[in-house]
């Protein structure tokens, strides 16, 4: 049975022709690292230049027209002769760097199969090839305008101090045609079964890619009629999906950026991308591949499919913007949905949320006694604040992070900033059950959030927690709630002045300081600066680690990963913990009450927990305040 998964994004034609032309044609993502920025430039533009001068080429032949189409030989005429030396030149330099970058540099990340090797070889004898057939004609005419074809004109004199003659030249160059037109032919013929399929494929997925934020998961619709829930045979994936599968060019910049692939878990974005491409060519492709539309047991393993932390890592070092955490929940979907077959501890942590309204499993009258003796104001249906505080579960559930909160509604009272709270209305957002793959959960949470929200008049909702910042500002308007959403670090940015942080004397947190950063704060929604302006304004000896802004490096909380159990040597968070160790941090500060946890726990784990603080960043600012009081 198909069941394709339904594409709801509306279609956007100028920003996809935008994205167009500054990803596919300038390739905008693949600069991020300069040395195969250059190579992958200079080979695109090569064989693009190439095939373009070529079929130009071709209309002068009757063969292939019907008319005969003479081109002049003069100024436009002089221009293609020197552009198409010009990309063969680039198309040699590219392979050159090519060759340099597989044999000496050899990155982690690089694949070296079969088909990167044939990609070279063959770039090289089509350049070859054509510099020859071009130095022939240049040696048999002698035309007078043979200058602007200089790498003819140089080929051709290697060839001539070697005795080639105007005769020998004449014969010889229907031989060197026909080679060049057989590679060529080659070429064309390969695309489809090599890794040059992205030439074709790559700049298709960037043109049809989704239009929906990168932090959104795409929604299933009328979920409660469908027989069919997440993805468990190939083709219950989209054709768009599937376009991306074949996209994928298998160049390891995920799997280079991937913390659970680094921390030695049997995960990575690269082998899941192959592997469904893998299926699909044989399932559905080649008919008598013998190959079945069921994705493979392995890919629902536990140890692969509940290892991604849906950190985001990989979408911002894809050049073509493939989502493979997406296609992880679409696993996870099936067996959280269909199947049921799932770790123990993913269960657990859905029935949480299913009875109690947590993933922590705490009794739901407890959400407000992090809220004792605070006097915080609770909004009823009809009332009015400027700020909506949507504290969140961890908030009101986790000991550690009620402390957090404790600070920050102290900061916003000490502002004068006219807040308030849902108190026992409050619903959990549902991100850790639509990460964990069950929709159904996120839905009904997220509808019974909007109801209350509607009730209440409010300007903008501010969250602490990255997960409910995301999940609120980029997915509940695809239920229909759709809200001005701002994180805690950005509200306490605008009240920096109210709060007199200039007057903070930075001796209320001692030592070296260093901040992490979220991943869904800081990749999925872009905040990297207020957190840091905070820090800085607040007097505090900060100091980055190697991995930080959009390289940052996960904590491991992500997708469920906080209630997923891991090995203790394969943890994410002791990776991280070891990036603050190394700049020999005192303090390590957070703006997610995920990362503060696993920071923790890391510290534990290594009897550490004397040695560094983790303070969230509200608490750094309440310490230097008080500091400055004393």
């Amino acid at each position: 049975m198909t069941v394709e998964t339904p594409v709801t994004e509306k279609k956007q034609f100028w920003p996809q022709v935008l994205d167009f032309f500054v990803f596919s044609i300038l390739q905008a993502r693949v600069w991020k690292k300069i040395y195969p920025g250059i190579m992958h430039f200079l080979l695109f533009w090569g064989v693009s230049i190439q095939i373009i001068g070529t079929a130009i080429n071709l209309m002068q032949m009757k063969l292939f027209t019907p008319f005969e189409l003479t081109i002049p030989r003069e100024g436009a005429y002089f221009f293609y002769e020197w552009i198409m030396d010009l990309a063969g030149i680039f198309i040699l330099v590219g392979v050159f760097m090519a060759v340099i970058r597989r044999l000496v540099m050899k990155p982690k990340y690089l694949g070296y199969k079969w088909d990167d090797y044939f990609a070279v070889i063959l770039l090289t004898l089509m350049a070859l090839a054509g510099f020859t057939t071009e130095a022939m004609r240049l040696t048999s005419a002698a035309p007078t305008w043979s200058g602007y074809s200089f790498m003819g004109v140089i080929v051709a004199g290697w060839y001539q101090s070697w005795g080639l003659t105007p005769e020998i030249a004449f014969r010889l160059q229907p031989f060197f045609l026909l080679v060049h037109t057989f590679l060529g032919l080659t070429f064309g013929a390969a695309l489809p079964f090599t890794k040059m399929r992205h030439m074709l494929m790559a700049p298709l997925n960037i043109l049809l890619r989704p239009r929906r934020a990168m932090g959104a998961l795409e929604k299933i619709e009328d979920i409660e009629n469908i027989e069919v829930l997440g993805v468990g045979n190939i083709n219950e994936f989209s054709s768009r999906e599937l376009l991306s599968f074949d996209a994928c060019l298998d160049c390891g910049r995920c799997e280079d950026v991937c913390p659970a692939t680094a921390s030695g878990m049997n995960y990575s974005p690269r082998t899941l991308l192959q592997g469904l491409r893998q299926n699909a060519f044989s399932s559905l492709i080649k008919k008598n591949g013998g190959g079945s539309p069921e994705l493979p047991a392995e890919m629902f393993a536990e140890g692969t499919l509940w290892a991604c932390t849906t950190c985001g890592a990989c979408l911002t070092r894809c050049p073509i913007f493939i989502r493979p955490p997406e296609r992880v929940v679409d696993l996870r979907r099936y067996q959280t949905l269909s199947t049921g077959e799932m770790p123990k501890s993913v269960g657990d942590t859905l029935r949480n949320m299913e009875r109690q309204g947590n993933p922590w499993g705490m009794p739901p009258q407890d959400r407000m006694k992090w809220a004792e003796g605070l006097n915080v104001r609770e909004l009823s249906p009809g009332d009015e604040t400027d700020i909506l505080f949507f504290a969140g579960c961890a908030a009101a559930f986790d000991e550690r992070n009620k402390k957090v909160t404790q600070s920050f509604v102290k900061l916003l009272q000490k502002a004068n900033v006219d807040f308030g709270v849902l108190g026992m209305d409050e619903a959990c957002c549902g991100e850790t059950a639509r990460r964990m793959g069950h929709e159904y959960i996120f839905q009904v949470m997220a509808e019974q959030n909007i109801e209350i929200f509607n009730e209440i008049k409010f300007k903008r909702i501010v969250s602490q927690c990255p997960h409910c910042l995301n999940t609120l500002k980029n997915e509940y308007p695809q239920m229909g709630g759709n809200f001005e959403v701002i994180h805690s670090s950005q509200l306490l940015t605008e009240i920096a002045d109210d709060l007199s942080l200039d007057q903070a004397e930075g001796n209320g947190v001692q030592g070296r300081l260093t901040y992490h950063d979220s991943c869904y704060l800081g990749r999925y929604n872009g905040e990297y600066e207020a957190p840091r302006d905070l820090l800085d304004k607040a007097k505090t000896d900060r100091v980055e680690m190697a991995r930080c802004g959009e390289n940052s490096f996960c904590c491991g909380a992500g997708g469920g990963g906080m209630w997923v159990e891991t090995d203790t040597d394969k943890r994410i968070n002791q990776r991280r913990l070891q990036d603050a160790l190394d700049v020999e941090a005192d303090v390590v500060a957070t703006a997610c009450p995920y990362c503060l946890t696993m920071f923790e726990d890391a510290l534990n784990s290594k009897g550490m927990s004397e040695n560094i603080q983790v303070l969230d960043i509200a608490e750094v600012l309440e310490k230097q305040l008080d500091g400055a009081k004393k």
